[in-house]
């Protein structure tokens, strides 16, 4: 039988376990009861399991026994899959009947849906491990959602598990709005952004409202700043060249009628180069404390970077497609002809190995992507029914990819 054939007869169970874990999301690093669900999946299954030290990450290595592979692993090929485990800080209001029992916390973003098809493509691989003339390494991590996840589990050394480093990586990411159901999406090169905070804090000093001019006003310093920063970006970059910055957070003042002593802001920034990014991080903070001269106060501007471009290897992006394509067909693939403006902490995988991110479009059969609730929202739902699918190209990347990466050296 194909990869996809036995994928289908896995649907079910890959359905359950996607269930188990979004009744009782985890949020961050920390997910001990979802490290638990995964290590139950890979239960039995012949991988070598390695667990995070500072984070609640599973690494599990499966070492390919195909005639000739040979017992030293050093010349072998080695492929990586990955899958993000976390929550989010989300109150789910989606009305799906294995919807979160914990307060406060949802898998608003699909997280659920990789760590199941991967655990399902585990299984798949496995059956299939004499066949493999070189190792896949199964990284399950945590913390994706702005905790850099994939940062801890680099420095703990999941890009070197089976002994060497890795010659491919891949990831994937389901969508609830957008893509018509079940449509894979590729993209070479720069696919998602970069993402970096802003962190301002704007020292006045405090007084009576009916005499703003015996004090220094914070909050009308701040409200020039937030909008000095759009107006920066339309005239100091190029418009092919985009920039977001988003600010989600505006705070001073306990009451109407007290000037406050300080005023502060946080704000999203997402780049598409690493040009505009070096020069937003420059342009930032000159522009903040320009204003803040004028009104005679003082500000702290903290910019941290955060997630770098995602950036996919053209080779193992047109390797993905191939393999959708065989498994699919044309109807089943979209290349993206822009990148998406979210961000990934896959990006540190592949900054540092050849690899690639694909879409899956989970949008409930019959929905209007268009109209869907997008990732991240209390109502996002994902359809079950693109799991085994997601498992089975999981599977046959690595099998495939695998298979090439020998012929080549032998």
């Amino acid at each position: 039988m194909t990869i996809a054939a036995d994928a289908r007869e896995l649907q079910e169970d890959i359905v359950r376990f996607r269930h188990e874990l979004h009744r009782e999301p985890e949020i961050g690093l920390d997910l001990p009861r979802t490290q638990e669900k995964v290590l139950k999946a890979l239960d039995g299954l012949p991988y070598e399991i390695t667990l995070g030290e500072s984070t609640t990450s599973v690494t599990a290595v499966l070492r390919g026994s195909a005639p000739g592979a040979g017992a030293d692993s050093a010349g072998k090929p080695a492929v990586l899959l990955r899958a993000d485990m976390d929550a989010l800080p989300v109150q789910e209001r989606s009305g799906v009947d294995y919807t979160s029992t914990v307060d406060g916390a949802m898998h608003a973003c699909g997280h659920d849906l990789h760590t199941a098809m991967l655990a399902g493509a585990a299984t798949l691989l496995a059956e299939r491990r004499e066949q493999l003339a070189g190792d896949v390494v199964l990284m399950f991590q945590p913390g994706e959602e702005g905790f850099d996840g994939a940062g801890h589990m680099i420095r703990e050394g999941v890009l070197d598990a089976a002994g060497r480093r890795v010659d491919a990586a891949y990831g994937m990411h389901v969508f609830s709005a957008m893509e018509p159901y079940g449509r894979f999406c590729t993209k070479p090169g720069v696919i998602m952004s970069a993402s970096d905070g802003l962190f301002v804090t704007v020292l006045g000093a405090g007084g009576h409202g009916s005499a703003p001019f015996a004090a220094k006003d914070p909050v009308t310093a701040a409200a020039e700043m937030v909008t000095a920063l759009q107006v920066m970006i339309t005239r100091q970059f190029n418009m092919f060249d985009p920039v977001v910055l988003t600010v989600g957070v505006l705070q001073a003042g306990t009451k109407r009628n007290v000037i406050p002593e300080s005023a502060r802001f946080e704000a999203t920034i997402r780049t598409f180069s690493e040009a505009s990014r070096e020069r937003m991080m420059k342009a930032i903070p000159v522009l903040l404390k320009g204003i803040a001269a004028a009104h005679g106060l003082e500000v702290d501007v903290d910019y941290r970077g955060e997630y770098p471009l995602s950036v996919t290897n053209e080779d193992e992006t047109a390797t993905a497609e191939k393999t959708i394509l065989e498994m699919f067909g044309e109807s089943r693939h979209t290349r993206w002809a822009t990148p998406l403006s979210g961000s990934e902490d896959f990006s540190r995988v592949m900054a540092e190995v050849p690899g690639t991110f694909i879409g899956l479009s989970a949008v409930p059969k019959g929905a209007d992507p268009q109209a869907a609730a997008y990732n991240h929202s209390p109502f996002a739902t994902f359809d079950d029914g693109v799991l085994a699918d997601g498992a089975a190209l999981y599977a046959e990347l690595a099998v495939s990819r695998i298979a090439a990466l020998a012929g080549a050296r032998n």
